[in-house]
């Protein structure tokens, strides 16, 4: 794997595959913490978390993954085995130790099967946030969430107008219309249209099919919860199943958040 980088600055892109870069932001000094972003955005979306950490003496580390902003973005594969494999590769490379791995919605979905998978190669402690975990969709089973024809409803949209899908997101990821200023909905929208369509739509399939609820049981380092109480995305139902599936877990509630607790409630889910 090759590592792009000049002089002493750390790389900004590294090489995971065989014409896949993925864009990498790597800042700060201390333990590191690795951020996963949720669907379909990017690495961009913590612009606030990686001032703070850094100013707190962290090094934080965001992966863009493939498909996504900066990254390369490849036909192929989008499932949570690929993402999982694209952030062990990354993590090798940079020889990180002792990390806090932390995923949001889809992110937080990747961070599980990467944990469960690498038995927490890397990372000692995880944090969930408003992660779309154990499922995204129902089951008979399992009553909770959205249902997986309304999951075929918007990879159907994604494929005929996309910007109007990602629109639709915009109104129901924060806890009210007026919870995020128009500035930052522009901001959030752009990070969303850098995406690669195709894998807009290929990650919409994995997170309409896969159950993680195995693969919690697996978990066994200490995990945070943060989630949104008014999340309309993957509701509260969600973070009430993962604090029960995932034996050291714990739950906060982000009373006042939809979705982007990490921009309706920023200093809360720093200090968390």
């Amino acid at each position: 794997m090759e590592i792009i980088n000049t002089g002493a600055t750390r790389a900004e892109y590294i090489e995971v595959d065989t014409n896949v870069k993925l864009h990498i932001t790597d800042g700060g000094e201390g333990r590191s913490i690795v951020l996963i972003h949720g669907w379909p955005l990017s690495d961009e979306m913590y612009e606030y978390q990686y001032n703070d950490l850094i100013e707190n003496k962290f090094r934080v580390i965001g992966i863009t993954l493939r498909g996504f902003g900066k990254s390369d973005k490849p036909f192929g594969q989008y499932n949570y085995d690929v993402h999982a494999l694209d952030i062990k590769r990354v993590l090798d490379i940079l020889e990180i130790n002792d990390a806090v791995l932390a995923g949001f919605s889809m992110g937080g979905a990747i961070a599980v099967r990467y944990v469960s998978v690498y038995n927490g190669a890397h990372v000692t402690k995880l944090v969930l946030a408003g992660a779309s975990v154990p499922l995204w969709t129902q089951r008979k089973d399992f009553p909770y969430n959205l249902t997986q024809s309304s999951v075929d409803d918007l990879i159907k949209l994604n494929n005929t107008d996309r910007p109007k899908l990602l629109s639709d997101f915009a109104k129901i990821f924060s806890a009210t219309p007026t919870s995020l200023n128009e500035g930052i909905g522009s901001w959030l929208n752009g990070i969303a249209l850098s995406a690669s369509s195709y894998a807009t739509a290929k990650c919409l399939v994995a997170l309409r099919d896969t159950d993680l609820r195995e693969d919690m049981a697996k978990i066994k380092i200490p995990t945070l919860i943060m989630h949104g109480k008014k999340d309309k995305i993957c509701s509260f139902d969600l973070a009430l199943q993962m604090n029960k599936g995932i034996s050291k877990s714990q739950l906060v509630a982000f009373e006042n958040s939809g979705p982007s607790m990490f921009l309706e409630e920023t200093q809360n889910s720093i200090q968390n």
